[in-house]
C-alpha cells in the first residue's frame, strides 16, 4: 500500500511539471502551456523579475526558435548517406532558446552559471532575459519592443544597429510574428496569471 501511495504521489508531482512539448494548438495559448508546466511559469516569472523581460516575450521567442522542444537543433544539410541526412548543420544553435555555442559560453561566464544547460527551460528562459537586457543596454531597444528585440536576438545587437536585417523580408516577417505572439500571450496571461501564481505542493 505504501508503494502505491508513493507511486501516486510521484504522478501528482509530475503532473505539474510536464516536459512534453506543447501541442501545436497549445502553443497558441500561454495559459494552456503553463497549466501543465507550472515550473515553466515560475522560471519565466523569475526571469522577468531578474531582467525585466516580459514572460510573454520570452515565450514568443522560445515558440519561434524551438516550438518548446528541449533538444531542438537546426536541420542538417541535404547531403544524405543511405537515405539518412548527413550534411552539416548550419549553426551550433541548440535547445529551447537555440543559443549558439559561443553566445551560450558568454552567458554562462557573464552570469557565473557554469552548469547552465540549453536543454533546461529555466536556463533558456534566463538566457533570453540576459540577452534582451543586454540588447536594451547596448542598442537602446526597449524591453517592451518585441519586434526589435527579436531582430537583435537573431542578428546580434551590433547587427541590429547596423541594419543587417533590412531587406530580409523573411526575418522581418518572423519578427512581426514574434511581436504578434507576444501581444496575444500578454493578453491571455491576464486571464490565468493569478491562478498560476498559486503555489501548492503539487504545482
Amino acid at each position: 500500500m505504501l508503494r502505491v501511495n508513493i507511486f501516486l504521489l510521484c504522478l501528482l508531482l509530475l503532473a505539474g511539471c510536464s516536459t512534453t512539448p506543447p501541442s501545436a494548438s497549445e502553443q497558441e495559448n500561454i495559459c494552456s502551456i503553463f497549466d501543465g508546466r507550472k515550473s515553466w511559469y515560475r522560471a519565466a516569472a523569475a526571469t522577468e523579475a531578474r531582467w525585466g523581460t516580459p514572460v510573454s516575450l520570452q515565450m514568443a521567442i522560445i515558440k519561434t526558435e524551438s516550438n518548446f522542444k528541449r533538444d531542438a537543433r537546426p536541420p542538417r544539410g541535404r547531403r544524405r548517406f543511405f537515405g539518412i541526412a548527413k550534411g552539416r548543420r548550419p549553426s551550433s544553435a541548440r535547445g529551447f532558446a537555440q543559443a549558439l555555442d559561443g553566445t551560450w559560453d558568454e552567458y554562462k561566464a557573464s552570469t557565473n552559471r557554469p552548469g547552465a544547460s540549453r536543454d533546461s527551460f529555466a536556463d533558456a528562459s534566463d538566457f533570453i532575459g540576459w540577452y534582451t537586457a543586454r540588447s536594451a543596454r547596448s542598442a537602446g531597444i526597449a524591453i517592451s519592443d518585441a519586434r526589435s528585440q527579436y531582430l537583435a536576438y537573431h542578428e546580434g545587437a551590433g547587427g541590429y544597429t547596423r541594419g543587417t536585417w533590412r531587406g530580409n523580408t523573411r526575418l522581418i516577417g518572423i519578427a512581426d510574428r514574434v511581436a504578434a505572439d507576444t501581444g496575444r500571450f500578454q493578453r491571455q496571461l491576464g486571464s490565468c496569471e493569478r491562478r498560476l501564481k498559486r503555489r501548492g505542493i503539487f504545482g
